[in-house]
This record gives structure tokens, sequence and C-alpha cells, in this order.
């Protein structure tokens, strides 16, 4: 199945593991010249140097905290003076920050909106004249069903991935009539660098625990039975980045094997 991709400069935050690794890893496949950014060059490089071989696609690095808006024009335009375009950007920088709401400071709150809201608004906001002068562009705001349902103990995460779900729906809206189309992919369990540091820390108390026991309990939650693959995340936003998918915009769309109470 041909995706009308080939040549597309993709841009992917948090792009070094995970599901900004995956993402890029499929896109590549798909022939598309991707940009990753995170804060640490000795992962990005890594990253690289796996896509590069899985995929003989072009991969450029740029070490970048979201965080920070000097960074931001920093890395948009080494993208524009490398690339001269952006087709697409996926928004995936951020990190799992989950704590009762009378625990959790101001600095916490104030971090992970930084780093989640403001930094795909930032990004996005970087994107959207190159897209408008292009003819459109693809967006991908990636969240969580918990922004749609919270659980107890779960801010700032949960309220942070609702302003981007509602941010998702809202630049829909405004820009479809640029052929601008924007979505958001909730994440539910998924194997990640941060699940398997935290198996590191169960396993220092127990060393006949393997990582795939781990993923095997945590799985015993999940309807379908197991934790879903960084791949299948990856997939399935080159799906929605695809010409296939050129007619859905400000939907969200949740990858987590069924477990969310809501659609």
């Amino acid at each position: 199945m041909d995706m009308g991709l080939t040549g597309k400069v993709a841009v992917i935050t948090g792009g070094s593991d995970g599901i900004g690794k995956a993402a890029a890893m499929s896109l590549a496949h798909e022939g598309v010249k991707v940009v990753i950014c995170a804060r640490r060059p000795e992962n990005l490089e890594k990253a690289a140097q796996e896509i590069k071989a899985a995929t003989g696609s072009e991969v450029m690095t740029v070490p970048t905290d979201i965080t920070s808006p000097a960074d931001i024009d920093v890395l948009f335009e080494k993208v524009v003076e490398a690339h001269g375009r952006v087709d697409i950007l996926v928004n995936n920088a951020g990190t799992s920050a989950a704590g009762v709401f009378d625990t959790v400071s101001d600095e916490t709150w104030k971090y992970d909106f930084e780093l989640k809201v403001f930094g795909a608004i930032r990004c996005s906001n970087k994107v959207i004249p190159l897209m408008k002068s292009q003819g459109g562009g693809r967006i991908i705001n990636i969240t969580t069903p918990g922004g749609k349902a919270p659980a107890a103990g779960s801010v700032p995460t949960s309220v942070s991935r609702a302003a981007g779900i509602a941010l998702t729906k809202e630049m829909s809206k405004d820009y479809a009539k640029d052929n601008i189309l924007v979505n958001t992919v909730c994440i539910g369990l998924i194997k990640s660098m941060q699940h398997e540091r935290r198996w590191e820390a169960a396993n220092e108390k127990d060393s006949n625990l393997t990582l795939d026991a781990w993923y095997e309990e945590m799985g015993k939650n999940v309807p379908l039975g197991r934790v879903g693959d960084a791949k299948e995340a990856g997939d399935l936003i080159t799906f929605l980045v695809s010409d296939r998918a050129a007619f859905i915009t400000g939907v969200s769309v949740n990858i987590d094997g069924g477990a969310s109470p809501v659609v």
C-alpha cells in the first residue's frame, strides 16, 4: 500500500526512544526524511544510527529541550535550512507525572505544562506558516486516554493531556481550510523506557523478576491481555499522517488494548 509519504519531511519531538523513535522508524520505512530531537545527544545519535541501518532513510538529529523557546527556534531554523519545509510534526515529548492533587507542587504543574502543552503549542506555531505555504501538512499530538477519563492520583498528566486533546480539536477547526490535518493519538500501556526503568527498580529488589514477566503482569489489566509495542503506535501515527487518512482530522484515537472506559 502506497502511503504517499516518500520525500516528506517529519519532525518528531522526544524522538530518541519509545513512541517517538518508533514513529520515526515507521515513517522512515515509508521514505520520509525524519528529524528527531530530544535533550540527550548520545541517545539521539544512537536512535538515528538504528533508524538509518533499518531503513536506509535520511535521519537528522537536533538536541533540543522542548521546554526552551530558544531551543525550539534553533530546531526549526536547522530543519528549514536543511530541508526547506516541514510536512509532518509529531508532538511527542513528554513524561509520565502522576500524583494525588494536594501532593503536587507548583513546580511540577508548571514543568508538565511547559513540556507537554506549551511545547506542542510552540512547535506547532513554527510549522503552521510553513505548512500553509506548502499547501498543507499533518500534526499529531501525543496524549493519553487519561486526558478524557482521569483516574485518581493522575495529575498533572491527566490535566495537561486533556489540554492537548482540546488543543487538537481547536487547531483542526482553525486549519482545515489550509489542508493542515491535526489529530491526537492517546497512548495507553505501551512498552517504553519509562516502564523499563520502573522494572529495573523492581528488579533490584527481586532479581528473579524478568522484563517479560513485568510486562506480562502489567498486561493483565488490559482487555487484550498484553502491553502494546511502540511499533504499533508508530504505525498508527504513520497512517494518520499519510494520504490514506486525508479525510481524518480533529479525532483522538486510543491505542490502549481496550483499557480506556471512553471512546
